[in-house]
């Protein structure tokens, strides 16, 4: 416990500051070797808990400390807060613990105020939440105020779902590798396995409970892949075809990349403009058997990677502020400003302009995020359109058409598009697609 609540403490203080949580996860985990699975586990979990309930959290504390202490002890209190109401340990562990924990973060001094503050919330613990979600609305919807008011602007008539969603534990979908496996031998090894497997989509299967990669049978093998089943429509809606020539841009990890290889037998070159994650792209492919021209380079530079050979498709995986991953990476809740937002699409747009003229005539281009907000999605989109109509001074063929997304059959549910964008629910996360041709 003690362990668990230092490193979870320190690790939250690095986000809190502005540091990715799974690097800061990771850097943690892996600067102190002795930690046994469970603690790691219990680690991730206390961390991730914190971050998803922050609103709520931080007006607990609030209510309970009228001065804020100390940035160590503030996150020790906000970890050992989340530990009393969402996670397994007892309850008196959880308070000793964090009082020892006040002297291996040097504030022994604040041993008094945690045990102050932990057990006066044990006393109030049955009334303080229903009245902090009361008056405070960050902490009923457990986002920042910005975004609550975002949401209901843009999606009234399902903003309190969108919200809601954003607290879901994620489902654990495999993408089955129609190269290597079918649909049923995966289904029917993954059962044999222990595991509860639900068809979502042609190669998407949701299965339960969760585990760790290594432990699910084919992994390893490549017959299977972890994708979002809402990320699996891009390589369908993209309808690439044997010897077409492709470009995946913003490339990493790999996820989409794969998708694509596995459909068809392409020229596909991945780009990605960081080294580390181009290795990520490299082992996913090498994983599952399958080659592309994998290069380090900005899709928005065309002129220092691209050989002037157009490409029949193009997959544009752009950049964003992450908003329908939310429930994956809690910590981006809080981390995002909204003033973020007109960067993303400042970005988005130079790379979709950029691409652009790397795409044949009669070629098609995706753009996707995985973002709701339309700044993002539809803005963008809009925005290009009318730039490319103005720019063709009445000349069709310099235009750009939108094209309808195909129907994609699945099995266990029905996605709602509106727009393009697929709104997060229990069996996909959040993602905008937009399907533009060359005339």
């Amino acid at each position: 416990m003690l362990a668990t609540q230092l490193t979870a403490s320190r690790v939250l203080t690095q986000v809190l500051n502005g540091r990715n949580l799974n690097e800061a996860l990771d850097a943690a985990l892996a600067a102190d070797p002795g930690l046994t699975p469970q603690q790691r586990g219990a680690i991730r979990e206390a961390c991730f808990d914190t971050l998803r309930h922050y609103g709520l959290i931080e007006a607990e504390l609030r209510a309970l400390v009228k001065m804020p202490p100390r940035e160590e002890i503030d996150s020790l209190l906000k970890i050992a807060l989340a530990q009393l109401q969402f996670g397994r340990a007892k309850p008196y562990a959880i308070v000793d613990h964090a009082v020892k924990a006040t002297h291996a973060l040097g504030q022994p001094q604040a041993r008094g105020l945690v045990n102050a503050v932990l057990r006066n919330f044990q006393r109030k613990q049955d009334n303080l939440p229903d009245e902090v979600r009361a008056i405070n609305r960050s902490a009923q919807h457990n986002l920042p105020l910005w975004w609550i008011h975002r949401i209901q602007q843009e999606y009234p008539e399902h903003w309190e779902g969108l919200a809601a969603s954003a607290m879901l534990h994620p489902p654990l979908t495999l993408r089955a590798n129609i190269r290597k496996t079918t649909m049923a031998s995966a289904t029917a090894k993954l059962e044999a396995a222990g595991f509860t497997v639900t068809a979502l989509g042609r190669e998407a299967l949701r299965i339960d409970p969760p585990r760790p990669v290594n432990d699910i049978p084919g992994f390893a093998e490549g017959e299977v892949s972890v994708q979002d089943a809402g990320a699996q429509y891009a390589a369908h809606f993209l309808d690439a075809a044997d010897g077409m020539r492709v470009l995946d841009a913003c490339a990493a990890p790999g996820g989409k990349t794969g998708h694509l290889l596995e459909q068809n037998s392409l020229e596909l070159t991945a780009l990605d403009n960081d080294a580390k994650r181009v290795s990520r792209i490299e082992s996913n492919l090498a994983r599952l058997g399958l080659a592309a021209n994998i290069r380090t380079a900005d899709a928005a530079q065309p002129d220092t990677w691209w050989d002037g050979r157009p490409f029949d498709r193009i997959l544009l995986d752009a950049p964003c502020s992450g908003s329908g991953v939310i429930r994956r990476h809690p910590d981006i809740k809080w981390l995002r400003r909204e003033s973020d937002l007109s960067g993303f699409a400042t970005q988005q747009s130079a790379l979709l302009s950029s691409l652009w003229k790397c795409l044949a005539r009669g070629g098609r281009l995706l753009y996707v995020t995985c973002t709701v907000f339309r700044q993002e999605n539809e803005g963008v989109v809009e925005a290009f359109m009318n730039a490319q109509a103005e720019s063709g001074n009445g000349n069709k063929s310099e235009g750009v058409a939108r094209l309808p997304l195909p129907h994609i059959e699945t099995t266990a549910f029905t996605p709602h598009f509106q727009d393009g964008q697929l709104l997060p629910d229990a069996h996909h996360d959040g993602f905008f697609f937009a399907l533009l041709a060359k005339p």
